[in-house]
């Protein structure tokens, strides 16, 4: 199967909970804007208002969590829509994009953590979304580290993440978040620098 499109600019985090992402974006975000260059931070579900609503009703803890399938159409409703809305218009004009979690997290979160058919995904990724980013930053940590769910369910994430880095080595950076904050941060501003220098 072809690939899909990317960009060079568009750059996106990715990792499981508590692997430290925000601090990691900011560090990106100051990184990049003190070269000059025009920055765009967005995050997923999320990024414009209509995919705004739907992470709030995602969330919504007065809602019985959804059925796997609809968890992934909302996602890929979101997504389809912060594409078009936001990430895109921005790339035309020239900026960098740093998103927090793009369609990587449904390949680990719903593919490998709720089970769903990858090639389920993968379609709704080429028709909804038909773009990738051309950096993905993994922010790796051991599962042990999270205190959530007791079961194999973070486990899982993790392997669906992995798995995806190993197909894709090219695009994906794995970096140890179970370093000290500032390391994890200034090894991932290095690895966008390396990536800046040759895009």
């Amino acid at each position: 199967m072809t690939r899909l499109p990317s960009h060079s600019r568009f750059v996106s985090l990715e990792g499981g909970e508590g692997a430290g992402k925000t601090t990691v974006l900011d560090a990106l975000r100051d990184a990049l804007r003190s070269s000059g260059d025009d920055v765009v931070c967005t995050r997923e579900p999320g990024g414009t208002p209509l995919a705004e609503m739907i992470r709030d009703l995602l969330l919504d803890p007065d809602h019985e969590p959804p059925a796997a399938e609809t968890e992934l159409l909302l996602m890929f409703a979101a997504r389809a829509q912060h594409v078009r809305e936001t990430i895109r218009p921005a790339l035309e004009r020239g900026a960098w994009v740093l998103c927090d979690r793009f369609t990587d997290s449904s390949y680990a979160y719903q593919g490998g953590g709720r089970g769903l058919d990858a090639g389920f995904i993968a379609a709704l990724e080429r028709h909804a979304v038909g773009l990738q980013p051309g950096l993905t930053l993994l922010l790796d940590i051991d599962v042990d580290r999270i205190e959530r769910e007791r079961d194999d369910f973070f486990e899982r994430v993790r392997a669906g993440y992995r798995a995806r880095a190993a197909a894709e080595p090219d695009r994906f950076r794995v970096i140890d978040a179970a370093q000290a904050a500032d390391a994890v941060a200034a090894e991932a501003v290095r690895q966008l620098q390396a990536w800046r220098a040759r895009a």
